[in-house]
């Protein structure tokens, strides 16, 4: 027992000593504090205590704490949370009979943190989960054979808004609102890019008019522009070695006579699993890039994004574009 003990048990021996006396918590409180001057002694403290005797209640022990458990077991609230990372800190607190604050601290401490999980454009049936797996490991599993990622021509398309605001972070005082920017609207102004790269840079680029779109003539009559950059651009490619095409599976992509065209040109197609944005290379790698170039700019009409598009492609080195390519494989 510590000297603090010691002395709150003297301290509540001599309450109980003025309450069989006869006096009042108040008269009690101010004769220990004469004689206890350092003790911290209170009224209202000794009002509990008298009200403790005065309902039969003799015991100098604290009574036990109200309120919830504020210790919980670690590896149980790992377990628990493993099993559904998406339940909520209010649902765990109420299956382990403790306070939602305890329950952050708590999780904290193994190492979690509350974050959102990423949009998908698809959720994957169990298929099209074994599909990817399957396509993705006869992928790898042929480039471990004969390494093609030089072969490789991949190509997408994105939306070039005429706006692009930017979203600022704001130094502000307390209490202080952050002052709004509007996220752009679904019928914004906008253009589409269409692009084929590989590990040494852009082989092709254009930018559709204002309100077209790709279609499988579009892509088709692209595809013959494509094979003439190739010539031009990349004649060991298309000559010696073979294109192998990486896109998605995209209606336009996939149509009959946008097959027809391929074989016509000779290019072999790599499998692509579906809806798997995270093995393009130009969603994960060239247009993150180019979100940030946007951020904040504005074009006047078609010939200024065609501009902003040839300084963005023009500052990118060829150590870019193959990091870009090489980390498919990774």
């Amino acid at each position: 027992m510590t000297s603090e003990d010691i002395d709150k048990s003297h301290i509540r021996h001599c309450l109980l000593y003025e309450f069989d006396q006869g006096h009042s918590a108040r008269a009690a409180c101010q004769k220990i504090r004469e004689i206890y001057p350092n003790e911290g002694l209170g009224v209202t403290q000794c009002c509990v205590w008298f009200d403790r005797f005065r309902n039969g209640d003799r015991s100098l022990e604290d009574l036990p704490k109200s309120g919830r458990p504020s210790v919980v077991d670690n590896e149980v609230l790992r377990q628990l949370i493993e099993s559904d990372p998406k339940q909520s800190a209010e649902n765990m607190a109420n299956m382990l009979g403790c306070g939602v604050q305890t329950i952050r601290d708590h999780l904290h401490a193994i190492g979690k943190s509350y974050r959102a999980g990423v949009w998908v454009p698809h959720q994957l049936t169990d298929e099209q989960k074994s599909m990817r797996v399957m396509i993705a490991n006869s992928n790898l599993i042929r480039h471990d054979k004969e390494p093609y990622w030089k072969r490789l021509v991949t190509s997408d398309e994105k939306w070039i808004l005429y706006e692009n605001p930017d979203c600022h972070k704001q130094w502000l005082s307390d209490g202080q609102k952050a002052v709004p920017t509007p996220k752009p609207g679904l019928n914004a102004k906008k253009a589409l890019l269409c692009v084929w790269w590989d590990w040494k840079g852009i082989i092709y680029w254009e930018v559709l008019p204002y309100g077209q779109t790709v279609d499988s003539n579009v892509y088709c009559r692209q595809l013959d522009q494509l094979d003439a950059a190739l010539h031009r651009e990349r004649p060991e490619l298309v000559n010696r070695k073979g294109v192998i095409l990486l896109h998605d599976n995209a209606k336009p992509h996939t149509s009959r006579v946008t097959q027809q065209k391929i074989r016509e040109l000779g290019y072999e197609v790599l499998p692509h699993p579906p809806y798997s944005p995270d093995i393009a290379p130009s969603d994960y790698h060239l247009f993150q890039s180019l979100y940030h170039f946007l951020k904040g700019k504005t074009f006047a009409d078609i010939n200024a994004i065609k501009s902003g598009l040839t300084s963005f492609f023009g500052g990118k080195t060829k150590e870019f574009f193959t990091n870009g390519i090489k980390s498919l494989m990774d």
